[in-house]
């Protein structure tokens, strides 16, 4: 059977009550956000064993594992200042990503966009773009290895990484046992192939299921609003996202990704795999969650 779990960060509480309430609606997993309103994970530094523990612990009071842990950032940021200090964020999280219980930190690939971690920019599609990426990539599968950890890389259509033919190239050029695939269907489509979402979602699952370890589980639909759109939530800019351009990324069930096509091809190599509510706010969990039991269900998985 395929887990659902949801995103801790939607729940802006401190860590025992964020768990507390996640728990309440039955969820069995978490992917962590390292955001608590009684706990700094601000900096590198503050991102230390004992803290780790302690949250681990935390969910794990609640019968809640942690699955994989947000490391969300621009990983080929053009500003090496800001490109090192996002960087050396990630690189604390996976190298405490076993103090956390989960050895999955996920992160998308960025973009040479400096106004938003989202938006497409002309070098994202150049082999000097490509290559660049490929190395941060490789370093980080490199870091993760060597702490018993897993980088997750998210495909995103406005990144570096934005195609299956762009994903499927980086795995072969970083094959490495520490670089994973985090599944997300929505993410690989734009204008120009969402009216051909089952071919889509068979390339997708034909060339890259071997490569997934989580899952995730928004939906996509055609927009009016062409400008980046957020929601006004308490949580990060990577939980507020709803899509940009003519593109719109909604919570499962209110968008047109063909779900029982998704979750039968997942549910193919991945029976037990953690499937990650996203794209909501905390009234909206409860119906989104009962939109995905009830095609696990429907479908048997």
């Amino acid at each position: 059977m395929q887990q659902v779990g949801i995103f801790s960060g939607y729940f802006p509480y401190a860590l025992a009550e964020q768990a507390r309430r996640i728990k309440s609606i039955g969820f069995n997993t978490v992917q962590l956000d390292l955001a608590f309103k009684d706990i700094d994970f601000s900096t590198p530094d503050s991102i230390t064993i004992e803290k780790a523990k302690l949250v681990r612990e935390t969910f794990r009071d609640y019968n809640l594992p942690i699955c994989a842990i947000s490391g969300y950032t621009n990983i080929v940021h053009p500003d090496p200042d800001e490109r090192k200090r996002r960087l050396d964020y990630l690189k604390a999280i996976i190298r405490n990503a076993r103090n956390f219980g989960t050895p999955y930190v996920i992160s998308e690939t960025g973009t040479f966009n400096t106004d938003s971690d989202w938006v497409h920019h002309p070098k994202n599609k150049t082999e000097e773009g490509f290559e660049d990426c490929r190395k941060v990539i490789a370093e980080l599968s490199q870091v993760a290895y060597d702490h018993g950890a897993v980088f997750l890389l998210e495909t995103y259509v406005n990144n570096v990484i934005g195609s299956v033919e762009e994903t499927v190239r980086v795995f072969a050029e970083v094959d490495h046992p520490g670089l994973g695939l985090l599944m997300d269907p929505t993410n690989y489509f734009e204008d120009h192939n969402i009216d051909k979402m089952d071919v889509v979602l068979k390339q997708i699952f034909d060339t890259l299921a071997g490569h997934v370890r989580i899952a995730h589980a928004k939906d996509v639909k055609r927009s009016t609003e062409t400008s980046e759109k957020h929601a006004e939530i308490d949580a990060s800019e990577a939980h507020s996202f709803r899509g940009v351009g003519s593109i719109e990324l909604p919570a499962p069930g209110l968008g047109t990704l063909n779900y029982d096509y998704y979750l039968k091809r997942l549910s193919e190599k991945h029976p037990n795999i953690p499937l990650i509510i996203e794209h909501l706010d905390e009234s909206d969990v409860p119906r989104a969650k009962k939109f995905l039991d009830g095609k696990l269900r429907a479908l048997g998985v």
